[in-house]
């Protein structure tokens, strides 16, 4: 049997949190001498006060800690819960990083003196091209990747030829912006024709006139390009006209760095 202060030291946890924990039930002691009050600890408990000081570092409460470990008592559903956490955690650590990305953005931005016209807008037509194109309503903005995926996928087996330039885009098609579920359909302009696959389908495009500008870095510069844009408009007396679109120059299939990405935002635009 172990003394409490041997006990602490081996823990490493003080002698007035073992007491609190006994008061709240999450660590008893082995025994306690009815007469001096001593608590006494064993060997055997030693784990369970490791586990306690894990959950701790996790940031879970105490009256939650007291749960988890009447819950998940066996060592096997444990580490089922404890691996759950980390997925949690890494969700977290994505979107800390994304958010640090946009902050990083918002300051380079700043120190231009927040200047929108930094984005050098342009009224042009882009031509009448031929098209491959996947149409469908993913989850959120951020998995149109998958439609990529799914076109390179069903193009290869017929060795389709891409243009140059190829104009590889997406095109989104609800109203406005959806937080999930949005409309979005990607083209690439092709050379040839071809049979339509089980989710591409090729077609012709007539010419559009569109205001477009283009920027260098993270999508997280979109929203100040697109004030841009509607202010280049508004500026030269124009109304948006269609669908809006983005077209990748460099896109995240052709580099893993977000600065070094190049996409050209684009809006069907008429004079008012």
């Amino acid at each position: 049997m172990l003394k409490i202060g041997d006990f602490s030291k081996l823990s490493r946890i003080s002698i007035r949190m073992l007491r609190h924990y006994d008061e709240i039930g999450i660590l008893h002691p082995e025994s306690v001498d009815h007469f001096t009050g001593y608590r006494y600890y064993s060997e055997a408990q030693l784990p369970l006060a490791g586990r306690i000081q894990t959950l701790k570092g996790l940031g879970f409460g105490l009256l939650t800690i007291k749960e988890i470990l009447e819950k998940y008592s066996d060592a096997q559903e444990m580490e089922q819960f404890l691996l759950g956490k980390r997925m949690e955690l890494e969700a977290e650590a994505v979107e800390t990083q994304r958010k640090l990305i946009l902050l990083d953005s918002t300051l380079k931005w700043l120190r231009k003196d927040g200047n929108l016209m930094n984005y050098n807008v342009t009224l042009k037509t882009l031509p009448e091209r031929y098209v491959a194109s996947v149409r469908q309503v993913i989850p959120a903005y951020d998995h149109e990747g998958k439609l990529w995926e799914i076109m390179c996928r069903e193009l290869e087996p017929q060795k389709v030829q891409l243009a140059v330039p190829c104009y590889g885009m997406a095109i989104f098609h609800d109203e406005g912006f959806k937080e999930h579920d949005p409309d979005v359909e990607i083209q690439s302009t092709v050379i040839g024709t071809y049979q339509d696959t089980e989710h591409v389908k090729f077609k012709t495009v007539p010419p559009i006139q569109i205001a477009s500008a283009i920027y260098k870095g993270s999508y997280d510069q979109i929203g100040r390009v697109n004030e841009a844009v509607a202010d280049w408009a508004a500026s030269n007396g124009y109304d948006f006209d269609g669908k809006s679109f983005c077209i990748y120059h460099v896109s995240p299939g052709q580099t893993d760095d977000p600065e070094e990405l190049v996409t050209e935002v684009c809006y069907p635009v008429k004079r008012k």
